[in-house]
């Protein structure tokens, strides 16, 4: 597709013409819609590339591309933000969970079950995953707020490399078991890799696509680098919670994926759909986390990693529910509509706390 090429090599040509430079007002728009094309091409491209590797390996390429481009504008924003933006990883940490496992869970059972009345998908591959987010999840949102080492929901250097090894460490078994020792578990029901009709990428195509994936990474990277203070002044301007900067970021990331989790549960693949989801929220906290921890050190960043109560308890239920959803190996329009109705609670937790 044509848009798919012109986006990011517009985006770096911009990027280009305006790094280190302050932007103008009027061009701020122009920018952001930059930055926006330039995300949805990345995901695109890396759907491309994971077309072509099959499953479950290229659930674990989009994963991978939506979490560098999510540790990038994190960053961005931290840097420009200073004090003020310390929480914005927990924030973006905590929507990508909360969206992931309700609006897009939700999105995908309640449109797949409205075709197919009911979508299967394999136990064995689902529950070892929201084992691990559940795992991932408590270590890095949770048990900050309970630390006593350092004062507030923040971990000691210690801690945070601590924790860091270990998130890195269970998402690389995870990534192990998913796509070597028991890869079986992880593929569509009663689906073979190669359905008829579904022809994979030419070797040519994958490669164009590969390059302009990491061109349209680069310009995601500079892209918010040179929006981020303009952000941060908005948000200030318009004195929203912090945390709705967390749920944007969150949102736009997630945005491509969702729709291709939302064709596969259509297509009746639901496996597929959990792959993408569970995939990309592990990859935000058994990545994001640790990079965003590094680069913490690094640039001597503060970083509030702990949950208040409210949020603790919405993602204690969000988990719950999950569990029960995944335990069958089949669900039905009901269940989308309980995790719908958790996304929207959510949501409006967010902008009246």
């Amino acid at each position: 597709m044509i848009w798919s090429v012109a986006v990011p090599l517009a985006a770096c040509a911009l990027l280009g013409a305006f790094w280190g430079r302050a932007l103008a007002l009027p061009l701020l728009p122009l920018v952001a819609a930059a930055l926006i094309g330039a995300v949805i091409a990345g995901v695109h491209h890396a759907e491309v590339v994971a077309a072509r590797v099959g499953e479950p390996f290229g659930t674990l390429i989009l994963a991978l591309a939506v979490t560098i481009i999510e540790v990038s504008l994190i960053v961005a924003l931290m840097v420009a933000g200073g004090a003020s933006a310390n929480a914005l990883v927990r924030d973006t940490v905590f929507a990508t969970v909360m969206i992931i496992c309700n609006g897009v869970v939700g999105l995908c059972l309640l449109l797949g079950a409205m075709r197919h009345r009911v979508l299967a998908f394999r136990v064995e591959g689902t529950t070892p995953s929201l084992a691990v987010l559940a795992t991932l999840a408590t270590l890095t949102l949770v048990l900050p707020t309970f630390t006593s080492t350092t004062p507030g929901p923040t971990l000691s250097v210690a801690q945070l490399v601590f924790v860091g090894v270990v998130s890195l460490v269970l998402y690389a078994v995870f990534v192990f078991v998913q796509t070597v020792r028991h890869r079986d578990h992880f593929l569509p029901v009663d689906i073979p890799e190669e359905e008829p009709g579904h022809s994979r990428p030419t070797p040519a195509l994958t490669a164009a696509s590969l390059l302009l994936l990491l061109l349209a990474l680069v310009a995601v990277v500079g892209l918010a680098k040179l929006l981020a203070p303009a952000i941060e002044t908005a948000v200030q301007a318009a004195g929203v919670p912090h945390g709705v900067v967390g749920i944007a970021i969150a949102l736009l990331v997630l945005m491509p994926e969702t729709g291709a989790a939302v064709r596969a549960a259509l297509r009746n693949h639901m496996q597929s759909s959990f792959n993408l989801a569970l995939g990309s929220a592990l990859a935000t906290i058994g990545l994001t986390v640790p990079a965003v921890a590094i680069a913490a050190l690094a640039l001597d960043l503060s970083l509030q990693l702990g949950l208040p109560a409210k949020e603790i308890a919405l993602l204690a239920l969000t988990l719950l529910v999950s569990t029960m959803t995944v335990s069958g190996g089949r669900a039905t329009v009901f269940q989308g509509a309980v995790h719908l109705v958790l996304f929207a609670v959510f949501l409006f937790l967010a902008v009246v706390p």
